[in-house]
């Protein structure tokens, strides 16, 4: 253990940003680690308004993956606590943060789940440029000194195990709880469904 803790501050130390890195640089970075995440809920809706079951269906897979694997992120932070880099006092730290559990990484978490989600609900280009941006904004969180190399490697094993659990499952129930969704979504917003705002 002690030899991975090691590994795992050496990596860190080799991305981290130092003192002499420019500031807008710094300012790139922190953009790509803190404000992209917002883009999720944006393309996940996005996705729906488009209309069609499978790339809904697609949707809610995708959706319903990162639920799971954040609520076991939150499992993880609470049974072993990880400390960031700057609880330790470990190379230089570029945003702010809570200094709560630094393993497993919420934000590659949700990418990573978000993007297998789409890639095997049939959504194969947008889910792949999804974990693209994803492992970009992992690579910025370590960056700027806000997680550990190791915390990345921990949300990949996490996104991936909860979407081998959740797929097979969703090849049963999938098509029904999206068109139970559907049906919801058509009697709540059945006025502007009706006036061709938005899409049935």
């Amino acid at each position: 253990m002690h030899a991975i803790q090691n590994l795992n501050h050496t990596l860190f130390l080799l991305v981290n940003a130092g003192a002499t890195t420019p500031r807008w640089w710094i300012d790139l970075a922190v953009f790509v680690a803190n404000d992209l995440v917002y883009g999720v809920p944006v393309l996940l809706i996005g996705l729906w308004l488009a209309g069609g079951s499978s790339r809904r269906g697609a949707a809610l897979l995708a959706f319903a993956i990162a639920m799971i694997a954040l609520g076991a992120n939150q499992l993880i932070g609470l049974a072993w606590y990880q400390p960031r880099p700057f609880v330790i006092g470990l190379g230089h730290t570029w945003a702010s943060h809570v200094p709560d559990a630094s393993l497993p990484s919420d934000h590659l978490t949700l990418f990573t789940s978000i993007g297998l989600g789409l890639l095997l609900g049939g959504l194969k280009r947008v889910g792949a440029a999804t974990l693209v941006v994803g492992l970009l904004v992992g690579w910025a969180r370590v960056y700027v000194g806000l997680h550990f190399p190791l915390d990345m490697a921990g949300s990949l094993l996490v996104a991936a195990a909860c979407s081998a659990v959740l797929v097979p499952l969703w090849r049963h129930v999938g098509a029904a709880v999206t068109t139970r969704a559907e049906a919801t979504y058509r009697w709540l917003l059945a006025r502007p469904i009706t006036r061709g705002i938005l899409r049935a």
